[in-house]
């Protein structure tokens, strides 16, 4: 996998007020983690982080990370990022440094392929997950695993086991866990269920002394 390379600035402050002032300045606070060693913050350009997340490798991207007056780079990966509630931007970011020889944990998307056989029909595809939880080297880790539900009828489930994952990597999750159910046709549903109450309801009984067809009231004498 192709390593994107990022340039950051130690960041001396800490805390809201100065994290403000570094987004208007068109600035993304941040901090570095690293196993055993202490955590670094920075701020990178927001133009800059932006183009390292959208390579073919998106946010499993592995950064070369460097801060601003050093040579030596840090080998990391996204950890985790906050967006803004309103405009959906990013406000800051975790990133995790990491050894490309050994294993680590990533939580990946799930890409539906094909049309099923029950939505054909009219049913409803119904994603319960759009993410698994995978481990593998950090080259290994795939920015999406997919999921064919071309042969799925009404009534049957994609599950873990069906998704299909390079052999390079170990889904985490249950195999049996579902991903995704084909639902029956909502408007089959409503009918079924207006057929059954007019059915439950009695026909309403003739008021006492109301005479009835084929002989007189039980009040008349």
């Amino acid at each position: 996998m192709e390593r994107v390379k990022l340039e950051v600035r130690p960041r001396p402050e800490m805390g809201t007020r100065p994290s403000r002032r570094l987004r208007k300045q068109g600035l993304i606070p941040g901090v570095l983690y690293g196993s055993g060693k202490a955590a670094q913050p920075f701020a990178v350009d927001e133009r800059h982080l932006r183009d390292a997340f959208t390579t073919d490798a998106g946010l499993h991207a592995i950064l070369d990370v460097t801060f601003e007056g050093k040579r030596r780079p840090h080998i990391a990966i996204l950890k985790d990022h906050q967006l803004d509630a309103v405009r959906h931007v990013v406000t800051h970011i975790d990133l995790q440094e990491i050894r490309l020889d050994e294993p680590i944990d990533s939580t990946v998307a799930i890409v539906v392929e094909g049309t099923s056989v029950g939505v054909k029909q009219g049913g409803l595809l119904d994603m319960l997950t759009h993410e698994v939880a995978v481990q593998g080297l950090p080259a290994d880790i795939p920015e999406h695993v997919t999921l064919d539900v071309t042969s799925l009828g009404i009534g049957d489930h994609g599950r873990v086991a069906d998704l299909v994952v390079p052999d390079t990597v170990t889904v985490l999750d249950d195999a049996e866990q579902i991903i995704c159910s084909i639902l029956t046709p909502r408007v089959v549903e409503e009918e079924v269920v207006e057929e059954a109450v007019a059915e439950a309801v009695p026909a309403e009984p003739g008021l006492v002394g109301e005479e009835t067809e084929g002989g007189a009231g039980q009040g008349e004498e």
